[in-house]
């Protein structure tokens, strides 16, 4: 009798698409991707339509814990018993790492919204990967120049002991030293540590006005919200934000994010075609506005499954080339294309947070300060290292 139900099973997933959407339901990201991710990736397969190549396109999803371990054999047991062909979101770098080896060795196409390490392009990069939504890069370098440009010279840097952190700090430092400024100092904090207040005061000592925070989540809400309480606004320090998402802009409330300055690639009330998407998404969201993270995942699956279409292939490496070959351009992406390092280059956007008095309520948060083009915005590829690149 079981092995009649792993038969059925098998069977099943042979007369589905399935796309698999690795995800963080629990844990530091699920504000930011989570069930948002989820909920994007079905309205993407609801206006492509229902199915593909002959077959019905089923949604399947996870939660990684945010661990790589459980990553890898989430990963292994989608592609081997439901036959996965394609897999989105992976929030932080070490879980798409942990994803794509497996998804390598089976021709399966991976594409990330969620992990940020420009390394993933770079020296990680594969014949089956889709780096989509953004990468540290274009947050650092496109908020990092913009503050030194405007005077913001020494800068100090507080950042996340691992491998997403380093790449901040170092992507945020290439930006500053060629705008002219200069790196004080850094200092490595714990993810998740519970207090900010001693790394701040070695900022705060160092002689540096601004001070760079290379975390994430409740890493960057917790250094941001421990830095109002110290008054370093009020004494003259800038903070910058390397990674934020509205979602930590929402939890941390106008009053205390006021006049921040970061980098996005998506914000809801841009134009009307993120304002239509976006009050579609709210409405499966209980309200919520979609951060970059869910926007690109959208844009992921919708174009993913135009290059399926376009082929007539599933096999991860002959999806990803046929992308290549195509024009991408929806609500979340513009000016953009896949580049043979995987980057999938569009436009940036700098933005600051308003003042409370300036906003007209929940989700109204930014002013946009400039529109990066992608060509600027990301890595040249004369400067890649992706072994895939001839040079």
């Amino acid at each position: 009798m079981a092995l009649a139900v792993i038969l059925s099973q098998a069977a099943l997933a042979q007369d589905t698409f399935n796309i698999g959407v690795l995800t963080d339901m629990t844990g530091v990201n699920s504000d930011a991707s989570g069930r948002g991710s989820v909920v994007a990736a079905q309205m993407a397969v609801d206006d492509f339509g229902d199915s593909v190549l002959g077959r019905k396109i089923v949604v399947l999803s996870a939660d990684s814990q945010n661990k790589a371990d459980i990553a890898s054999v989430v990963t292994r047991e989608w592609i081997d018993k439901d036959n996965v062909k394609a897999i989105f979101d992976v929030p932080i770098t070490s879980i798409a790492l942990a994803a794509l080896e497996v998804a390598k060795t089976r021709n399966v196409a991976l594409l990330s919204s969620g992990a940020a390490s420009s390394d993933m392009t770079g020296k990680y990069c594969s014949e089956v990967y889709a780096h989509w939504t953004y990468d540290t890069f274009a947050l650092a370098s496109g908020t990092a120049r913009a503050m030194t440009l405007e005077g913001n010279k020494d800068w100090y840097f507080l950042t996340a002991d691992y491998t997403f952190g380093y790449n901040l700090e170092r992507d945020a430092t290439t930006a500053v030293q060629a705008a002219g400024g200069t790196i004080v100092g850094s200092v490595r904090h714990p993810r998740e540590t519970p207090d900010m207040t001693s790394f701040l005061l070695q900022a705060q000592g160092s002689g540096a006005k601004t001070i760079a925070l290379a975390n994430s989540t409740a890493d960057f809400s917790l250094a941001v919200k421990q830095a109002a309480e110290l008054g370093m606004s009020q004494s003259g320090f800038n903070i910058a934000a390397l990674l934020a998402t509205i979602a930590d802009i929402d939890g941390l409330g106008l009053d205390v994010a006021q006049g921040l300055v970061l980098t996005e690639a998506f914000y809801w009330d841009m134009d009307d075609r993120t304002r239509e998407w976006s009050d579609r998404f709210a409405k499966e969201m209980e309200g919520r506005r979609p951060t970059m993270i869910q926007a690109g995942v959208y844009s992921a699956v919708l174009n993913y499954l135009k290059a399926v279409e376009a082929s007539g292939l599933d096999g991860g490496k002959e999806v990803i080339a046929k992308l290549r070959t195509m024009p991408i351009d929806d609500m979340f992406a513009r000016n953009a294309k896949l580049r043979e390092d995987g980057l999938m280059q569009h436009d940036m956007y700098l933005l600051r947070v308003k003042k409370p008095s300036e906003s007209n309520g929940r989700w109204d948060y930014y002013n946009l300060v400039r529109t990066i083009p992608g060509e600027e915005a990301f890595r040249p590829l004369s400067q890649s290292e992706c072994p895939l690149i001839k040079k």
